[in-house]
């Protein structure tokens, strides 16, 4: 088969793989019908590398059962499914409490076992998810990203009625507005630093957008908190800036949850650290999309969502392509050459 290998640091190649087989009796064989570029994989590809050189990299994707090993029985040939990359030991303390998001070996699809960017996968059969007729592939390789949302959700007490700012427009942030106002949010104020991404989060649902190079968010968000700053503030840019800035944008006894990942290291200079103090703030930090029992309600939630039409991604795709394409998208976004929102690969293409 075709895959998407990566070798380094800007070394992407599309190139032939082994096709994967069934080799226990829980796995399942899938063909891979679309699958989407997590803003993890540009900065693996741009500064960071692969785990192991050469390896089939990917992992929010979506598909059709193939074959199925002699002990499954959730799903069948056929049946149409969204992928959870997350593998968890089994052993550690954090997974005999069933907290596999805490695994001490958690690892994914495409850093230590062969990913998505291929024609097809095999997985243990509990990491797949069966999807209704209604929600179609490329639909359902958003369920991965929007389960990780949720699952930072979970984490906090967001109540109806609250209000909420989202910094970082990109594909979790986008994904942040639309679930803050599932979960009831009143009010959702976007940050960015890009126009038009900030175009398309009024578009998918924000009440106002700031753009922090041309307004000072602290001037402009207690305008749109009747003074106070938001209940809950949502980190989704994971950058190093943001990161530290974040905590002044919550009023007293509100909360921060981080969604972001910097991938640097972070300064905080007094004025925002205080915040932390002397605002009373509880801090949370979120991590995959997994939970008991495995891969946990953030998966069906997603899918019930995305098939009613409340949680829309159409919107965010900007690219669709086929694998080969995958070398040059993946320098083109290096370089910024154009607006990138969701890039999504048809790998039967």
């Amino acid at each position: 088969m075709k895959a998407l290998k990566l070798y380094g640091k800007r070394d992407l190649r599309y190139e032939e793989a082994d096709m994967p087989v069934i080799e226990k009796p829980d796995e399942v064989l899938l063909k891979v019908k679309a699958v989407g570029v997590c803003g993890s994989d540009i900065s693996r590809y741009s500064k960071l590398g692969p785990y192991i050189s050469g390896m089939i990299w990917g992992h929010e994707f979506s598909g059709e059962v193939i074959d199925t090993g002699s002990e499954v029985t959730n799903v069948k040939k056929g049946d149409r499914i969204a992928g959870c990359p997350a593998l968890y030991c089994g052993e550690c303390e954090y997974c005999k409490k069933s907290e596999f998001a805490r695994c001490e070996k958690l690892t994914v699809i495409g850093a230590r076992h062969p990913g998505a960017y291929a024609e097809y996968i095999k997985l243990p059969s509990e990491n797949v998810v069966k999807i209704p007729d209604e929600l179609d592939y490329e639909a359902a390789a958003f369920v991965e990203p929007s389960a990780v949302v949720v699952h930072g959700y979970y984490h906090t007490n967001l109540q109806a009625g609250d209000d909420v700012v989202v910094v970082g427009a990109g594909n979790i942030g986008l994904l942040s507005i639309q679930w803050a106002k599932v979960f009831g949010a009143r009010r959702v104020i976007v940050i960015d630093i890009d126009d038009a991404k900030l175009k398309e989060a009024k578009e998918l649902g924000a009440d106002f957008t700031i753009n922090s190079l041309k307004e000072n968010p602290l001037d402009v968000i207690p305008a749109y908190t009747d003074g106070l700053g938001a209940d809950l503030v949502v980190e989704a840019a994971g950058s190093p800036i943001t990161s530290a800035q974040v905590f002044a944008y919550a009023k007293k006894g509100g909360g921060v949850v981080f969604l972001g990942i910097p991938y640097a290291d972070i300064s905080i200079e007094r004025f925002y650290f205080e915040k932390i103090v002397r605002s009373e703030l509880t801090i949370w930090g979120s991590w995959n999309a997994i939970s008991a029992p495995f891969p946990g309600k953030e998966w069906q939630t997603t899918v019930h969502f995305l098939a009613n039409g409340q949680i829309r991604v159409k919107p965010m795709i900007s690219h669709r392509l086929s694998l080969q394409k995958g070398p040059q998208v993946f320098e083109d976004i290096y370089h910024k050459k154009e607006f990138f929102g969701k890039v999504m690969f048809f790998p039967e293409n």
